[in-house]
């Protein structure tokens, strides 16, 4: 499983949209593996895309699940509605062509149940009152990754 490179950047340098989307990425990997999951990908890559992150919850003969989490972090002024709207069709087919060629690679977890979830994560200057400490990351800046909203089966499997 890779590593996540150091996340923070000393204090005071501005982090990229890619270092940002890898802390978000970071952010739901704690978040999940606090509810009982384990991850077992970041970051996989093959011919259709990319797979932030994949995550699974027991074992792969006893009612295992696999989720394959597309994870959204968008900075304040976003026009997507904090990613939401970047999840079209087109990305959740090449999000469904993606995990094939996953579960392929590893037929252990094939005959799993399987979901696509989504993770909305928003890069803030404040924290807002009710926000839970197991749903953000404070950043070297002084900025905070929130996870804004986890939607489990966001989207059907086409199998």
């Amino acid at each position: 499983m890779p590593a996540f490179p150091d996340p923070l950047p000393a204090a005071g340098s501005s982090l990229t949209p890619t270092e940002l989307g890898t802390l978000g990425e970071q952010l739901i990997a704690q978040w999940m593996t606090a509810k009982g999951w384990a991850v077992k990908d970041r970051q996989w890559h093959c011919t259709y895309g990319e797979l932030d992150l994949v995550l699974t919850q027991g074992h792969p003969t006893q009612n295992g699940q696999i989720a394959f989490v597309e994870v959204k972090t968008r900075s304040q002024g976003n026009w997507d509605a904090d990613g939401l709207m970047a999840i079209t069709r087109r990305k959740q087919t090449k999000l469904w062509k993606a995990a094939q060629v996953y579960l392929l690679k590893n037929p252990q977890w094939a005959n799993t149940i399987c979901r696509f979830d989504v993770a909305l994560v928003a890069c803030r200057t404040q924290i807002p009152a009710a926000t839970r400490p197991d749903r953000y990351l404070t950043l070297a800046d002084g900025r905070f990754l929130i996870l804004q909203d986890y939607i489990d089966c966001a989207f059907d499997a086409r199998w």
